[in-house]
């Protein structure tokens, strides 16, 4: 896979005080900012293009990453205004820019150790996402992962979303129709979760998914944070 989408335009309300100064994908942990190791593992998978969505302190995010040029990598960064689009309005908005092949998306606020280049390069569904063991702060999941590799919105016992994954562009046609009535999908441009749509995906088997047992940390909180920092060899 050439493309990838990192999701970094949250304003990461929990981190606080932290991120008042600093988006959350860049805080640093391990000697180097959470994003530059999503970006050092996607050039180690083949990437070549990497598409950033910013909005809260946007500036931050080409003044530290430049050009992508250190990684071997073009960095596309798209501004989503002051207010975020969410997850599903962001890989909207992003999509002209991630090519006509299945894709990688990322969160710009978690760290893990799987190896990129082990994701299928073409899914057989709309969506292959990794899933991880529930962490503490997310006692129930996300979603049900069944024998064949399947995924679906209820059932038990539920798996949390890694926020990594491969994704076909053809997951958001017509997604408007997708999610149904759903709070800020008429808006110009559009703000919605990419939850909605993946559910509804889900729906038509149309999504599958991965077990991941390594290591994972959904960089929340200044403490869980903290956790990772200890956590990691000393840089």
């Amino acid at each position: 896979m050439t493309h990838a989408l990192i999701f970094a335009a949250g304003r990461g309300e929990r981190m606080r005080p932290l991120t008042d100064h600093t988006p959350k994908p860049l805080l640093r942990v391990g000697g180097k900012p959470l994003l530059v190791w999503h970006l050092e593992k996607l050039a180690a998978a083949g990437c070549s293009d990497v598409v950033i969505n910013t909005s809260h302190l946007a500036e931050q995010f080409p003044a530290t990453l430049g050009d992508g040029s250190r990684w071997g990598l073009h960095i596309h960064y798209v501004y989503e205004g002051a207010t975020p689009l969410e997850t599903g309005g962001g890989m909207l908005h992003a999509l002209p820019l991630l090519g006509n092949a299945p894709f990688i998306v990322v969160s710009g606020d978690i760290w893990c150790d799987a190896d990129f280049a082990a994701l299928p390069a073409a899914p057989v569904a709309l969506a292959h996402l990794l899933l991880v063991d529930n962490p503490a702060h997310h006692p129930f999941g996300d979603f049900a992962l069944d024998a064949q590799g399947m995924l679906h919105a209820s059932g038990e016992p539920k798996l949390t979303f890694s926020g990594i994954g491969v994704f076909r562009r053809e997951l958001l046609q017509d997604w408007p129709t997708r999610i149904g009535a759903v709070s800020g999908k008429s808006e110009q441009p559009p703000c919605f979760k990419l939850g909605s749509v993946l559910r509804a995906a889900m729906v038509a088997g149309a999504v599958s998914g991965t077990h991941y047992h390594g290591a994972w940390t959904d960089v929340g909180t200044p403490a869980r944070l903290a956790q990772l920092q200890a956590a990691l060899p000393p840089s």
